[in-house]
């Protein structure tokens, strides 16, 4: 790992104390929270089953995407961390490389995405290490694509 990926631990424990303590308030709302809490469960188990890089990236996705758009709802697509809107549509999915043993991760934007540039945008990046530039632009793409 590069000196770039020394802030790319994973979750804190404060982290995961305070997502479990989400799932919980989501359960607590009723039916509908606990299908938004049973699906952020389905995420973290997801990113938990990931190699260890693989992991780290999914994991620092996670903490940014919550943070740049508290209205997107964490669920799982074709088994990998999404997060769709109110309509239920997939924004934004992080793809592993381990799930399809490529030389690296990918963070996708779906049809329901905003990223409309001209004839011709980006739908996909690459994504090896994690830095503060990386998270800088992720937080700036998620929040463009919900606008």
């Amino acid at each position: 790992m590069s000196a770039n990926t020394s802030e790319s631990t994973g979750f804190t424990p404060a982290e995961r104390a305070a997502m479990k303590r989400r799932a919980a308030e989501l359960r607590a709302a009723g039916k509908s929270g606990t299908k938004k809490a049973d699906d952020l469960q389905a995420v973290l188990d997801a990113i938990a089953s990931m190699s260890a890089a693989d992991r780290s990236l999914a994991e620092r996705v996670h903490a940014t995407v919550a943070a740049s758009a508290p209205q997107l709802s964490p669920k799982t697509w074709y088994g990998m961390p999404a997060y769709a809107n109110a309509a239920g549509k997939v924004v934004v999915c992080f793809k592993n490389s381990g799930k399809f043993n490529t030389r690296y991760s990918t963070l996708e934007f779906q049809d329901a995405a905003n990223l409309d540039d001209g004839d011709l945008w980006p739908t996909a990046y690459a994504l090896s290490v994690w830095s503060t530039a990386v998270e800088r632009k992720i937080a700036e793409l998620v929040t463009a694509a919900v606008s």
